[in-house]
């Protein structure tokens, strides 16, 4: 992939469920090394075009090529291993489990190990474990929770538990991390860790896709900002272009939406 090369390139997208269309002939290009985020009303197709890249729903038409790949018909555990990652709209943790362990089960995909070493203990299969728990803690230090390892994931505050999903996205080892409404029932002061947080990922040479409601946020950390309503493109470009765009702020921001507040 050179230089011009998007690391994510969707073309023509669309995605029907019977007789309702929910995205329709989307294209979105993200470079590498941007911090890319998706807007648009609810229910305009932004997570279901997220279904869409990660395999989570086949599209009905069009292409997805991740670093010049394309991933249309792989399953969601093959995009994972060729460097995307997610998060989920809804948190999707295992809150039975302590916090470590969510993180480690992120690391799966990149696991060696056969099922005859699992089942035998042998030396590699301990070296494995004990590399796969370090990196694990490695990722919860990095979004600041290192002191709650021992938790269990369901006791964590909303905001705490988002993070966590983070790092476990982050333990998948990935070029391209998608977050589904990140800052969603976070205050004030987590919404400003999670843009610092978000500018660090992006420090390790990681490429963000971010769906948002946070206009605030959107405009305060994107790159680019891609605007759909219902199923359809109706505006791409840098942050001010967007939130000054007529039909941006007729569909989604409304008219009282002021650009400077």
């Amino acid at each position: 992939m050179n230089a011009t090369t998007p690391i994510l390139d969707i073309a023509n997208l669309s995605k029907r469920f019977g007789g309702v269309t929910a995205v329709s002939n989307v294209d979105i290009s993200v470079q590498q090394g941007q911090i890319a985020s998706l807007i648009g009303p609810n229910g305009a197709g932004k997570t279901t075009l997220f279904n869409c890249v990660t395999g989570l729903e086949p599209p009905t038409d069009g292409s997805v090529k991740f670093q010049d790949q394309n991933i249309v018909g792989l399953r969601p555990d093959q995009i994972a291993e060729t460097g995307m990652a997610r998060t989920f709209q809804n948190i999707r943790l295992f809150s039975q489990l302590t916090v470590l362990d969510n993180i480690k089960i992120g690391m799966h995909c990149r696991s060696k190990s056969r099922l005859w070493n699992s089942i035998s203990r042998n030396q590699k299969q301990r070296q494995e474990e004990s590399h796969i728990t370090s990196y694990a803690f490695q990722q919860l230090s990095f979004v600041g929770l290192e002191g709650v390892r021992d938790q269990l994931a369901g006791n964590l505050s909303y905001g705490d538990q988002r993070r966590v999903e983070i790092a476990r996205a982050l333990a998948m080892g990935p070029t391209l991390l998608l977050l589904d409404e990140p800052a969603a029932g976070m205050n004030p002061q987590e919404t400003q860790r999670l843009i610092e947080l978000i500018h660090a990922i992006r420090e390790r040479g990681i490429t963000i896709l971010l769906i948002e409601h946070d206009m605030k946020m959107v405009m305060q950390i994107s790159d680019w900002v891609t605007v759909i309503a219902q199923g359809e493109k109706i505006s791409a470009g840098e942050p001010e272009a967007v939130q000054n765009d007529d039909r941006v702020i007729k569909a989604y921001l409304g008219e009282s939406y002021d650009a400077q507040a």
